[in-house]
């Protein structure tokens, strides 16, 4: 019975040791390395090598279109995005090595998949046929609405209202 309370109290004892080096928690500003917390670097900044217990976080600012937009412990910058005027986007805010660029949509083309701030993908404004006018114009965000023209009127696709027939 003896070896049996020694092996139940071992076990709890040995996980309990194991958790000490590795379950230590970082603060918000850090970040882990193996059995390290590190001082995280700014946002605009990355890790240029991980601390030591006698040194800090020696960090290096994102350059040559990336940047980091959080405080973190990555050792590279993000890539900045491009703003592909094939996919109707053109660039609204650039970017710095803090935040991502911003890509806004072209002159005549609507977002498809907006972001917090810009575009990701848009798409060319509809054009209407002859025998419709535009009831609503388009926007940066709305494609143009194209109705038919009542009766005898009629309109070449671009009038914003139906012109009556001459008789």
């Amino acid at each position: 019975m003896g070896q049996f309370e020694t092996l139940t109290w071992t076990i709890p004892i040995i996980l309990v040791l194991e958790c000490i080096g590795s379950c230590v928690a970082c603060g918000r500003a850090e970040y882990r390395i193996g059995d390290e917390c590190c001082p995280m670097c700014l946002k605009g900044y990355r890790v240029h090598s991980h601390c030591t217990k006698s040194t800090f976080t020696p960090c290096e600012p994102c350059i040559d279109s990336t940047f980091l937009d959080e405080p973190s412990g990555k050792t590279t910058c993000n890539d900045c995005t491009t703003c592909d005027p094939g996919l109707g986007l053109k660039v609204k805010q650039s970017c710095t090595p803090s935040s991502d660029t911003v890509c806004g949509t072209l002159e005549g083309f609507y977002c498809l998949d907006p972001t917090k701030d810009g575009c990701r993908a848009a798409q060319r404004h509809s054009s209407c046929k002859p025998g419709q006018y535009i009831s609503h114009t388009g926007t940066t965000s709305t494609d143009t609405v194209c109705s038919d023209c009542p009766g005898k009127t009629y309109s070449d696709g671009s009038l914003t209202s139906c012109q009556p027939h001459t008789e």
